[in-house]
């Protein structure tokens, strides 16, 4: 039985944490489930979307967060219980909205789950979404374990309905993606039914228009939320004290950090000399929960990721408190205890709390661990980030810079998020210049496109995605158009979401249940905004790179969609164009005046250097298929055959 569908409560489940997630919504009955995919969120609109049917839920991917935030409202205000998810990139996007949602208040209980990513481990950046919380006003809740992440996120959407808010539920990759026991549940029932209410006077929160304005008496009742919100956390259970009652160390941690801290005081062996405070209910803190423990010893350690979140609060709460519990010493992020930025982990919990009490501990001789890294670096092969076999973006980049190059006027592009942000690697063959946010590319690029006033002549190209277009290059594009920015917009069609799993966007032909929904036509939108748009295929070498070049003698905004699936999209992977050979006589490698260009500079994984024959060799398990290394052997060596 899926844990997704089965109804017997108390029945047990290895589950990843964004799995127990899904099933704390369907326990509470939700209605809707919106989101835009971002590792490490990605799974839970993936795996609700398989209850779609069954438990009776309307899932979608959106074409960016702030507009899934806006499709889970309307449902919330209609009345439906509600999830919305994104990682932590995407609360900055959601954030616009996210602001008067507060202010206006919500009906039916309405969750944002946001997954952040301390140490950046499928990300650009290592962004703090908490704040949000605060800044915005919102309750913000951390499950400390995989049990918790069903039980918190059951319990997130009865208390959005009792405070009329929306609720923040945080995790992290480490508990997103990790895997832990858990005891389910019983499911309700299906029967809904959706009615939005508007007939009563302005200000009525179940029966009025639902607005923002007038602002005062709308904040005034969000800060009456918020303490209401307080008195619930007091008695929440989330919050929980293991430990002797007078410890010589408190430690204060959430979310996956409760789970290293638990580890490293075990390690340690001093259950009888540390005590835990696990926060579950960060965002407003609970004050008298705070002042219990601070009052058990004088000496504090916060563990957390990644910035001082938990731990600046807590210290304004104990400077307010002072009279009552004395005074503290406080470790933590701004102390340098723990470190300021990257993921926690138990060696460190323990290095800190060893430090702070002065045990005597090693996990290891530091001899074997410096023999063990000599050992590691000698034997693990080398593994450079780089483009998958058969990647178009290699070839994408492979043009760009080609085309550049024969260019001579030091042209570059403005690179996006995604896949080909690896364009800015070797592997890309340094060919992007900036990264920043989704829809950053061409934003930029449009920006640099005005600078022809003050004598600047190179050309100017942006690359990004399928989906990324859909999500926040449209906007820029029409900036770079109305103000006759002079750029090259690439759009690198590979047919879907490619880096976090191949969900639907706006211009494939399925939505995220697997039903039939018309596609938007990239270049009919970029035609009717006013741009020229060319197409090109990547894997053709030649001809791409002599559009480019023509481009790059034309003026205004460009459009040059480069269409080719990505290899190991469901269509695609394991389906081979050309069966790819290396005609040794031809190949003389080290003797050849290419300097072994397509090992050492094209470096696709499919091709290898045979250093016994002197010659390149394809690696028939892992090359794709896709035949570009052909074209660009100077000697001809390689050859492409029609696949059978």
């Amino acid at each position: 039985m899926s844990y997704l569908f089965d109804e017997e409560k108390g029945a047990r489940y290895l589950l990843m944490g964004n799995d127990a997630i899904v099933r704390g919504a369907l326990e509470a009955g939700v209605s809707v489930a919106s989101a835009y995919p971002g590792t490490p969120s990605s799974e839970i609109i993936e795996n609700l979307s398989k209850a779609s049917d069954k438990r009776n839920i309307y899932v979608e991917w959106s074409v960016n967060e702030k507009v899934a935030l806006e499709v889970a409202f309307a449902a919330s205000i209609a009345g439906l219980r509600s999830i919305c998810a994104m990682k932590q990139n995407g609360v900055n996007v959601a954030s616009d909205f996210l602001l008067h949602v507060a202010l206006s208040g919500s009906r039916g209980g309405i969750v944002l789950v946001h997954c952040d990513d301390p140490g950046a481990l499928s990300s650009i950046n290592e962004g703090e979404s908490r704040h949000f919380a605060k800044m915005i006003e919102l309750p913000l809740l951390e499950p400390g374990d995989f049990q918790e992440a069903l039980e918190m996120t059951r319990w997130a959407f009865e208390l959005s309905e009792e405070l009329g808010l929306l609720v923040m539920l945080r995790s992290v990759t480490r508990l997103s993606h990790a895997s832990g026991n858990v005891r389910i549940g019983s499911l309700p029932g299906t029967d809904k039914t959706a009615c939005f209410k508007y007939d009563a006077v302005p200000g009525d929160q179940a029966s009025g228009p639902v607005v923002t304005m007038p602002v005062p008496p709308h904040h005034e009742a969000l800060q009456r939320k918020l303490k209401k919100a307080v008195a619930l956390f007091e008695k929440s259970p989330f919050n929980t004290y293991t430990g002797p009652e007078k410890p010589e160390l408190l430690i204060v941690t959430c979310s996956a950090c409760n789970l290293y801290s638990r580890e490293a005081v075990r390690l340690l062996g001093a259950e009888n000399r540390v005590g835990i405070l696990k926060v579950g209910t960060t965002w407003p803190l609970p004050p008298d929960l705070i002042r219990k423990n601070l009052s058990r010893t004088d000496t504090i350690l916060f563990v957390e990721e990644v910035l001082p979140f938990l731990e600046e609060n807590v210290k304004i709460l104990a400077a307010e408190m002072a009279k009552d519990i004395g005074v503290k010493t406080f470790h933590g992020k701004n102390d340098s205890t723990i470190p300021m930025t990257g993921e926690m982990t138990p060696d460190l919990v323990v290095d800190a709390i060893k430090r702070i009490l002065k045990i005597d501990y090693a996990p290891m001789p530091e001899t074997f661990r410096n023999k063990a890294r000599e050992i590691a670096a000698k034997m693990a092969p080398v593994r450079d980030l780089t483009f998958c076999p058969g990647c178009p973006h290699r070839a994408s980049f492979w043009n760009l810079h080609n085309a550049l190059e024969i260019d001579n006027r030091r042209g570059f592009v403005c690179g996006d998020i995604g896949c080909y942000t690896l364009g800015l690697l070797p592997c890309g063959f340094s060919t992007s210049k900036t990264s920043h946010s989704m829809g950053s590319g061409i934003g930029i690029a449009s920006g640099f496109g005005k600078l022809t006033r003050f004598g600047m002549d190179q050309p100017i190209l942006a690359v990004c995605g399928d989906s990324t277009f859909f999500h926040a290059a449209l906007p820029a594009l029409v900036n770079a158009i109305h103000n006759k920015s002079d750029v090259i917009f690439v759009l690198l069609d590979n047919s879907g979401t490619a880096m976090t799993g191949f969900q639907p966007h706006p211009g494939t032909e399925t939505d995220a249940m697997g039903g039939n929904v018309p596609p938007m036509d990239p270049a009919a939108l970029c035609r009717s905004l006013g741009a020229t748009v060319q197409y090109a295929d990547p894997f053709d070498v030649d001809a791409t790179q002599a559009i480019l070049l023509r481009l790059m003698e034309e003026k205004g905004a460009r459009v040059l969609i480069m269409q080719q699936m990505c290899a190991l999209s469901p269509e695609k992977k394991g389906k081979k164009k050309y069966r790819v050979s290396v005609d040794q006589e031809k190949c003389i490698g080290d003797r050849c005046g290419c300097s072994r260009l397509c090992t050492r500079v094209f470096r696709c994984p499919g091709l290898v250097w045979d250093a016994d024959k002197g010659a390149a060799v394809i690696d028939e398990v892992i090359c794709a298929g896709c035949g570009v290394c052909a074209s660009i052997c100077p000697a001809g060596a390689i050859v492409r055959e029609e696949a059978v």
